[in-house]
């Protein structure tokens, strides 16, 4: 139990965290150095404006300073990646291990491509390659025993969705998507890596049905796809053999 409520207090601390990365790496700025300030009014916060989720709350989601309204995206990414921890946790067999060790890590670069890409359209390099990185450093020890699933996984999908950018010229997705790809493969591995980018179309496919019928989108309007590849990938690593179970029962 109180592990469990340890994991949630450090998911929190951790998503205002990487909102603060998430803020500056648009902006430029080290996210290791200067304090946080008003995005609005510049002023300098200080800790009571910065405790995850109750200072959203207590401030009625205005800043204290100029009383701009605070983005919804803070207390969303504190709370998601809070949960995120959590599902890690169960995910691992309530096992503090490497492999936890590797997907809180994971995780956590996948919530700022996640929201970056989805308030940019873009997949930040300074995120995407070291994930890519520590991924292939957690796989060597599978190599060690010479299993190459993830290896393979990894070059295969990303070779098809390069295929798919070259063909169209960027237009149906971007250079962005293949380094996500590549990094989903690593992680993933086979049967799974199919799994998420089925998902991952399939989610993507309802909700930009839905956003044209909304009026939100058009027929050619840009949606970015890294956030679907993102939660195709999640959904796999938690369930993605119960999933593939259940299509294959299907069949037979």
């Amino acid at each position: 139990m109180l592990t469990l409520i340890y994991l949630l207090l450090l998911g929190l601390i951790v998503g205002s965290f990487l909102n603060c990365v998430i803020f500056r790496l648009e902006k430029k700025e080290s996210f290791l150095r200067g304090r946080s300030y008003c995005p609005a009014c510049h002023h300098q916060l200080s800790w009571r404006d910065l405790v995850p989720v109750l200072s959203y709350i207590s401030l009625s989601g205005k800043c204290r300073y100029c009383k701009k309204g605070i983005s919804i995206q803070y207390p969303i990414v504190e709370l998601a990646t809070a949960a995120l921890f959590l599902l890690v946790f169960w995910h691992s067999g309530f096992q503090v291990d490497l492999e936890f060790e590797f997907l809180i890590l994971i995780s956590t670069l996948s919530i700022i491509i996640f929201v970056y890409d989805l308030k940019h359209y873009i997949i930040p390099d300074r995120v995407v390659f070291p994930a890519i990185f520590l991924a292939l450093i957690f796989d060597l020890q599978f190599f060690v025993l010479g299993q190459f699933s993830t290896l393979s996984s990894a070059i295969i999908a990303s070779g098809l969705f390069l295929l798919i950018f070259l063909v169209s010229k960027g237009k149906w997705l971007g250079f962005g998507d293949v380094k996500l790809v590549f990094l989903m493969g690593l992680i993933l591995g086979f049967p799974n890596i199919l799994a998420a980018l089925f998902l991952a179309f399939f989610i993507g496919g309802i909700i930009g049905i839905g956003l044209i019928i909304a009026g939100k989108k058009g027929m050619k309007s840009e949606i970015p796809f890294g956030p679907f590849l993102i939660t195709g990938t999640f959904l796999a690593i938690f369930f993605g053999q119960n999933l593939i179970n259940w299509y294959l029962n299907l069949l037979t």
